[in-house]
Protein backbone atom coordinates (compact mmCIF):
# COMPACT_ATOMS: atom_id res chain seq x y z
CA UNK A 1 0.00 0.00 0.00
CA UNK A 2 1.38 3.42 -0.93
CA UNK A 3 1.07 5.98 1.86
CA UNK A 4 1.87 9.39 0.40
CA UNK A 5 -0.45 11.41 2.65
CA UNK A 6 -1.17 10.50 6.29
CA UNK A 7 -3.92 12.22 8.24
CA UNK A 8 -4.03 12.80 11.99
CA UNK A 9 -7.73 12.99 12.78
CA UNK A 10 -8.81 15.92 14.93
CA UNK A 11 -10.49 13.49 17.35
CA UNK A 12 -7.09 12.58 18.85
CA UNK A 13 -7.43 15.94 20.59
CA UNK A 14 -9.38 14.05 23.26
CA UNK A 15 -6.03 12.60 24.38
CA UNK A 16 -3.27 14.92 23.13
CA UNK A 17 -2.92 17.88 20.71
CA UNK A 18 -3.08 16.61 17.10
CA UNK A 19 -0.19 18.90 16.16
CA UNK A 20 2.02 17.13 18.71
CA UNK A 21 1.64 13.87 16.80
CA UNK A 22 2.14 15.61 13.46
CA UNK A 23 5.42 17.03 14.76
CA UNK A 24 6.51 13.63 16.08
CA UNK A 25 5.92 12.11 12.62
CA UNK A 26 7.83 14.74 10.66
CA UNK A 27 10.65 12.33 9.91
CA UNK A 28 8.56 9.86 7.88
CA UNK A 29 8.24 10.02 4.08
CA UNK A 30 4.47 10.63 3.79
CA UNK A 31 3.11 14.14 4.19
CA UNK A 32 1.39 14.35 7.59
CA UNK A 33 -1.30 16.85 8.53
CA UNK A 34 -4.45 17.19 10.63
CA UNK A 35 -7.74 16.18 9.01
CA UNK A 36 -11.36 16.31 10.12
CA UNK A 37 -13.87 16.66 7.27
CA UNK A 38 -14.78 14.10 4.63
CA UNK A 39 -13.21 16.37 2.00
CA UNK A 40 -9.93 16.40 3.92
CA UNK A 41 -10.07 12.63 4.41
CA UNK A 42 -10.45 12.19 0.66
CA UNK A 43 -6.96 13.66 0.30
CA UNK A 44 -5.14 11.12 2.53
CA UNK A 45 -4.28 7.44 2.17
CA UNK A 46 -4.33 6.57 5.88
CA UNK A 47 -5.48 8.15 9.12
CA UNK A 48 -4.58 8.01 12.82
CA UNK A 49 -7.67 8.52 14.95
CA UNK A 50 -9.37 8.35 18.32
CA UNK A 51 -12.96 8.17 17.05
CA UNK A 52 -14.58 6.34 14.16
CA UNK A 53 -15.92 8.22 11.15
CA UNK A 54 -17.86 6.43 8.41
CA UNK A 55 -15.94 8.55 5.91
CA UNK A 56 -12.88 6.43 6.70
CA UNK A 57 -14.48 3.50 4.89
CA UNK A 58 -14.88 5.49 1.69
CA UNK A 59 -11.60 7.36 1.54
CA UNK A 60 -8.66 5.63 3.23
CA UNK A 61 -6.97 2.25 3.04
CA UNK A 62 -5.64 2.05 6.58
CA UNK A 63 -6.92 3.36 9.93
CA UNK A 64 -4.85 3.35 13.12
CA UNK A 65 -6.65 3.70 16.46
CA UNK A 66 -4.68 5.42 19.21
CA UNK A 67 -6.42 3.19 21.76
CA UNK A 68 -6.02 -0.51 22.40
CA UNK A 69 -9.78 -1.06 22.42
CA UNK A 70 -11.47 -1.26 19.03
CA UNK A 71 -15.13 -1.87 19.93
CA UNK A 72 -16.11 1.54 18.52
CA UNK A 73 -15.06 0.48 15.01
CA UNK A 74 -17.46 -1.57 12.80
CA UNK A 75 -15.15 -4.47 12.01
CA UNK A 76 -17.46 -6.11 9.46
CA UNK A 77 -17.68 -2.84 7.52
CA UNK A 78 -13.90 -2.45 7.58
CA UNK A 79 -13.49 -5.95 6.24
CA UNK A 80 -16.11 -5.54 3.50
CA UNK A 81 -14.55 -2.24 2.37
CA UNK A 82 -11.04 -3.70 2.44
CA UNK A 83 -9.82 -1.13 4.97
CA UNK A 84 -7.02 -2.17 7.33
CA UNK A 85 -7.52 -1.41 11.03
CA UNK A 86 -4.64 -1.41 13.52
CA UNK A 87 -4.64 -0.50 17.20
CA UNK A 88 -2.23 0.63 19.89
CA UNK A 89 -2.08 -2.50 22.01
CA UNK A 90 1.14 -2.93 23.95
CA UNK A 91 2.00 0.68 24.77
CA UNK A 92 -0.18 1.14 27.85
CA UNK A 93 1.15 -1.52 30.20
CA UNK A 94 3.24 0.83 32.35
CA UNK A 95 0.70 3.66 32.66
CA UNK A 96 -2.28 1.40 33.29
CA UNK A 97 -0.27 -0.86 35.60
CA UNK A 98 0.80 2.11 37.71
CA UNK A 99 -2.75 3.46 37.79
CA UNK A 100 -4.05 0.15 39.13
CA UNK A 101 -1.25 0.09 41.70
CA UNK A 102 -2.34 3.60 42.71
CA UNK A 103 -5.95 2.50 43.15
CA UNK A 104 -4.93 -0.44 45.33
CA UNK A 105 -2.55 1.65 47.44
CA UNK A 106 -5.28 4.27 47.91
CA UNK A 107 -7.70 1.67 49.22
CA UNK A 108 -5.14 -0.10 51.38
CA UNK A 109 -3.55 3.02 52.87
CA UNK A 110 -6.83 5.03 52.85
CA UNK A 111 -5.26 7.82 50.78
CA UNK A 112 -8.58 8.72 49.16
CA UNK A 113 -10.09 9.20 52.63
CA UNK A 114 -7.30 11.56 53.60
CA UNK A 115 -7.73 13.56 50.40
CA UNK A 116 -11.46 13.92 51.08
CA UNK A 117 -10.72 14.90 54.69
CA UNK A 118 -8.21 17.51 53.53
CA UNK A 119 -10.87 19.18 51.38
CA UNK A 120 -13.12 19.31 54.46
CA UNK A 121 -10.27 20.49 56.76
CA UNK A 122 -10.94 17.38 58.84
CA UNK A 123 -8.11 16.06 61.08
CA UNK A 124 -9.39 12.55 61.76
CA UNK A 125 -7.70 9.19 61.40
CA UNK A 126 -9.55 6.23 59.87
CA UNK A 127 -10.80 3.41 62.07
CA UNK A 128 -7.86 1.50 63.51
CA UNK A 129 -8.69 -1.62 61.53
CA UNK A 130 -9.30 0.10 58.16
CA UNK A 131 -5.73 0.47 56.77
CA UNK A 132 -3.85 -2.58 55.55
CA UNK A 133 -0.81 -3.36 53.44
CA UNK A 134 -0.79 -4.93 49.99
CA UNK A 135 1.94 -7.39 50.91
CA UNK A 136 0.69 -10.98 50.51
CA UNK A 137 -2.81 -9.86 49.48
CA UNK A 138 -4.32 -11.98 46.68
CA UNK A 139 -5.11 -10.28 43.37
CA UNK A 140 -6.79 -11.83 40.33
CA UNK A 141 -6.30 -10.13 36.99
CA UNK A 142 -8.99 -11.01 34.45
CA UNK A 143 -7.25 -10.65 31.11
CA UNK A 144 -3.51 -11.27 30.89
CA UNK A 145 -2.65 -9.45 27.70
CA UNK A 146 -0.30 -6.46 27.66
CA UNK A 147 -2.43 -4.48 30.14
CA UNK A 148 -2.91 -7.40 32.50
CA UNK A 149 0.75 -8.28 32.47
CA UNK A 150 1.61 -4.66 33.24
CA UNK A 151 -0.65 -4.89 36.31
CA UNK A 152 0.82 -8.27 37.28
CA UNK A 153 4.38 -6.97 37.18
CA UNK A 154 3.61 -4.10 39.54
CA UNK A 155 1.43 -6.16 41.87
CA UNK A 156 4.19 -8.76 42.15
CA UNK A 157 6.64 -5.97 42.92
CA UNK A 158 4.41 -4.93 45.81
CA UNK A 159 4.57 -8.46 47.20
CA UNK A 160 1.01 -9.45 46.27
CA UNK A 161 -0.04 -13.00 45.38
CA UNK A 162 -0.92 -12.69 41.70
CA UNK A 163 -3.22 -14.97 39.74
CA UNK A 164 -5.01 -14.39 36.48
CA UNK A 165 -7.62 -15.50 33.98
CA UNK A 166 -6.88 -16.07 30.31
CA UNK A 167 -8.08 -18.33 27.50
CA UNK A 168 -5.00 -20.56 27.68
CA UNK A 169 -4.03 -21.72 31.19
CA UNK A 170 -0.38 -20.84 30.69
CA UNK A 171 1.40 -18.80 33.32
CA UNK A 172 2.85 -15.46 32.32
CA UNK A 173 5.63 -13.65 34.22
CA UNK A 174 4.72 -12.44 37.73
CA UNK A 175 1.74 -14.80 38.13
CA UNK A 176 1.48 -17.81 40.44
CA UNK A 177 -1.64 -19.41 38.99
CA UNK A 178 -3.69 -18.98 35.81
CA UNK A 179 -7.33 -20.00 35.35
CA UNK A 180 -9.40 -20.38 32.20
CA UNK A 181 -12.64 -18.37 31.77
CA UNK A 182 -14.83 -21.34 32.70
CA UNK A 183 -13.25 -21.21 36.18
CA UNK A 184 -13.81 -17.46 36.64
CA UNK A 185 -15.73 -17.83 39.91
CA UNK A 186 -12.99 -19.97 41.43
CA UNK A 187 -10.40 -17.45 40.28
CA UNK A 188 -12.10 -14.46 41.92
CA UNK A 189 -13.53 -16.10 45.05
CA UNK A 190 -10.47 -15.55 47.27
CA UNK A 191 -9.07 -12.35 45.74
CA UNK A 192 -8.86 -9.12 47.73
CA UNK A 193 -8.61 -7.28 44.42
CA UNK A 194 -10.22 -8.31 41.12
CA UNK A 195 -8.82 -6.32 38.20
CA UNK A 196 -10.43 -6.38 34.75
CA UNK A 197 -8.27 -5.47 31.75
CA UNK A 198 -10.43 -7.07 29.05
CA UNK A 199 -11.53 -5.56 25.74
CA UNK A 200 -15.25 -5.46 24.97
CA UNK A 201 -16.24 -8.39 22.74
CA UNK A 202 -19.27 -10.65 22.39
CA UNK A 203 -17.62 -12.99 24.91
CA UNK A 204 -16.87 -10.30 27.52
CA UNK A 205 -19.98 -8.11 27.22
CA UNK A 206 -21.65 -8.11 30.66
CA UNK A 207 -19.22 -10.74 31.96
CA UNK A 208 -19.32 -9.38 35.51
CA UNK A 209 -22.88 -9.42 36.78
CA UNK A 210 -24.75 -10.37 39.98
CA UNK A 211 -23.35 -13.92 40.11
CA UNK A 212 -19.77 -12.76 39.72
CA UNK A 213 -20.04 -10.05 42.35
CA UNK A 214 -21.69 -12.56 44.68
CA UNK A 215 -18.76 -14.91 44.13
CA UNK A 216 -16.30 -12.28 45.38
CA UNK A 217 -15.39 -11.71 49.02
CA UNK A 218 -17.37 -9.00 50.78
CA UNK A 219 -14.07 -7.26 51.61
CA UNK A 220 -12.91 -7.39 48.00
CA UNK A 221 -12.35 -4.46 45.65
CA UNK A 222 -13.39 -4.49 41.98
CA UNK A 223 -11.24 -2.57 39.50
CA UNK A 224 -12.00 -2.13 35.80
CA UNK A 225 -9.52 -0.50 33.42
CA UNK A 226 -10.64 -2.46 30.34
CA UNK A 227 -14.06 -1.52 28.99
CA UNK A 228 -17.17 -0.44 30.87
CA UNK A 229 -19.42 -2.93 29.11
CA UNK A 230 -17.54 -5.82 30.70
CA UNK A 231 -19.26 -5.16 34.02
CA UNK A 232 -22.98 -4.65 34.51
CA UNK A 233 -23.11 -1.26 36.19
CA UNK A 234 -26.46 -1.73 37.94
CA UNK A 235 -25.30 -5.03 39.42
CA UNK A 236 -22.05 -3.48 40.61
CA UNK A 237 -23.85 -0.50 42.12
CA UNK A 238 -26.22 -2.81 43.97
CA UNK A 239 -23.34 -4.90 45.32
CA UNK A 240 -21.61 -1.77 46.58
CA UNK A 241 -24.77 -0.29 48.12
CA UNK A 242 -25.48 -3.57 49.93
CA UNK A 243 -21.88 -3.84 51.21
CA UNK A 244 -21.38 -7.06 49.28
CA UNK A 245 -18.09 -5.52 48.11
CA UNK A 246 -15.65 -3.26 49.94
CA UNK A 247 -15.26 -0.83 47.06
CA UNK A 248 -14.44 -0.26 43.42
CA UNK A 249 -12.10 1.77 41.22
CA UNK A 250 -13.53 2.40 37.77
CA UNK A 251 -11.87 4.05 34.80
CA UNK A 252 -14.45 2.83 32.26
CA UNK A 253 -18.25 2.89 32.23
CA UNK A 254 -21.25 1.77 30.22
CA UNK A 255 -21.88 5.42 29.33
CA UNK A 256 -19.06 7.93 29.10
CA UNK A 257 -18.81 10.55 30.48
CA UNK A 258 -20.40 8.98 33.55
CA UNK A 259 -23.78 10.74 33.97
CA UNK A 260 -24.08 13.14 36.90
CA UNK A 261 -27.10 11.11 38.06
CA UNK A 262 -25.02 7.95 38.58
CA UNK A 263 -24.94 6.85 42.25
CA UNK A 264 -21.32 5.80 41.74
CA UNK A 265 -20.27 9.43 42.22
CA UNK A 266 -21.56 9.43 45.78
CA UNK A 267 -20.65 5.98 47.06
CA UNK A 268 -17.97 5.62 49.72
CA UNK A 269 -14.89 3.65 48.69
CA UNK A 270 -15.56 4.16 44.99
CA UNK A 271 -12.87 5.88 42.92
CA UNK A 272 -14.06 7.29 39.58
CA UNK A 273 -11.52 8.32 36.94
CA UNK A 274 -12.43 9.65 33.46
CA UNK A 275 -11.11 6.85 31.22
CA UNK A 276 -7.62 8.17 31.89
CA UNK A 277 -5.71 5.14 33.22
CA UNK A 278 -3.46 5.14 30.15
CA UNK A 279 -2.79 8.89 30.20
CA UNK A 280 0.89 9.76 29.79
CA UNK A 281 2.67 12.90 28.60
CA UNK A 282 4.57 10.72 26.11
CA UNK A 283 1.47 9.02 24.71
CA UNK A 284 1.87 10.67 21.32
CA UNK A 285 5.52 9.56 21.16
CA UNK A 286 4.52 5.91 21.64
CA UNK A 287 1.75 6.24 19.05
CA UNK A 288 4.21 7.76 16.59
CA UNK A 289 6.55 4.79 16.99
CA UNK A 290 3.75 2.36 16.08
CA UNK A 291 2.57 4.47 13.15
CA UNK A 292 6.12 4.91 11.86
CA UNK A 293 6.66 1.13 11.90
CA UNK A 294 3.38 0.45 10.13
CA UNK A 295 4.04 3.05 7.44
CA UNK A 296 7.20 1.13 6.63
CA UNK A 297 5.29 -2.18 6.63
CA UNK A 298 2.55 -0.74 4.41
CA UNK A 299 5.02 0.64 1.88
CA UNK A 300 6.80 -2.74 1.75
CA UNK A 301 3.53 -4.74 1.55
CA UNK A 302 4.43 -6.48 4.81
CA UNK A 303 2.20 -7.46 7.71
CA UNK A 304 1.01 -4.65 9.96
CA UNK A 305 1.81 -4.45 13.67
CA UNK A 306 -1.35 -4.87 15.80
CA UNK A 307 -3.60 -5.56 12.83
CA UNK A 308 -7.25 -6.12 13.81
CA UNK A 309 -8.82 -6.31 10.33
Amino acid sequence: MDVEHLGVHASVGAVFPPDALVAELESIDPDVHVVETAAELAEVDAVVTFAHDDAFLEHVGWVHSIQAGYDRFPLDAFESHGVVLTNSSGIHSASVGETVAGYMLSFARRLHDYRDAQAAIDWNRPDWDAPFTLFDEPITIVGLGALGQGVARRADGLGMRVSGVRRKPVRVPHTREVYTPDALHDAISDARFVVVTLPLTDATDGLFGPAEFAAMRDDAYFINVGRGGVHQEDALTTALQEDALAGAALDVFEEEPLPASSPLWELDDVIVTPHAAAADRNYHVDIAALVRANVQHAMADEGYVNRIV
